[in-house]
């Protein structure tokens, strides 16, 4: 019975999913008309008002925890741990004014949602390192224009027993280039409602978003881009283990 009705569930989210897409889809066409940046900054806004909707008729119910409250006029340089395919959906809840995070190419080859994709994400392909670069050059171009930026440092989803993978360096060489703050950000039930079982697994319940103390780089050269790396994800780290943050080995089936 349990399986029966997690199946309903996932029909009747993921049908309500597409459906809210569609016209997302047309505005951002529109949209997407107002040039890269305001279009762009519309995009999100589009994007924000759908999460909206689909989390709530979806039952998952998001909050956001400020133990530090960013300032949504000065530029930063977001970070947050990756433990489900919701991560994504999740940033539009979590960050209520526009940013643009970094996501892997192969999600634009999604119908519709490509679309909407590639419009307001910087899109990387890791496999070339010409496209990794010139992501980069994007990425630090977007901060020098006011706008914040949104990077998961592990690269990919944690699908290890360890609460974090290793964080890459990229984000930490970024934010020390341009002077740019760290805000460090912790998605606490992600895993629990979409498993690694995969898309099928989404279920309803809580969701849950700590945005921690940001975290200045004055001062610090690109030597020391390693030691904020590791500085950052022992600070995330630990706060997943105060909050109580699911780590896979935990009620995940691994």
């Amino acid at each position: 019975m349990k399986r029966i009705l997690g199946l309903l569930y996932f029909v009747y989210a993921a049908s309500l999913f597409v459906a809210t897409l569609v016209p997302v889809f047309f505005l951002s066409v529109l949209a997407s008309f107002l040039g890269d940046i305001h279009g762009g900054k519309m995009i999100y806004r589009i994007c924000r008002t759908w999460a909206d909707v689909w989390f709530l008729v979806a039952g998952i119910l998001h909050r956001n925890i400020f133990e530090y409250r960013p300032d949504p006029a000065k530029s930063c340089i977001y970070v947050a741990n990756h433990t489900s395919y919701l991560d994504a959906a999740l940033i539009v809840k979590a960050v209520r004014f526009p940013v643009r995070p970094l996501g892997k190419i192969e999600m634009t080859r999604i119908p519709l949602f490509g679309f909407v994709y590639r419009k307001t994400i910087v899109v990387v392909d890791r496999s070339d390192k010409e496209h990794r670069a010139a992501s980069v050059k994007q990425l630090i171009a977007y901060l020098k224009q006011g706008i914040s930026i949104f990077i998961f440092p592990e690269g990919s989803r944690n699908l290890t027993a360890e609460p974090l993978k290793s964080f890459y360096d990229g984000a930490f060489k970024i934010a020390i280039e341009t002077g740019r703050p760290l805000q460090p950000v912790v998605f606490l039930d992600a895993r629990e409602r979409m498993p690694q079982r995969g898309v099928f697994s989404l279920n309803p319940g809580r969701s849950r978003a700590v945005f921690l103390q940001q975290i200045p780089v004055d001062g610090l050269t690109l030597e020391d881009a390693a030691m904020l790396r590791d500085r950052v994800q022992h600070i995330m780290a630990a706060k997943l283990e105060e909050y109580g943050g699911m780590t896979p080995g935990q009620k995940a089936g691994i």
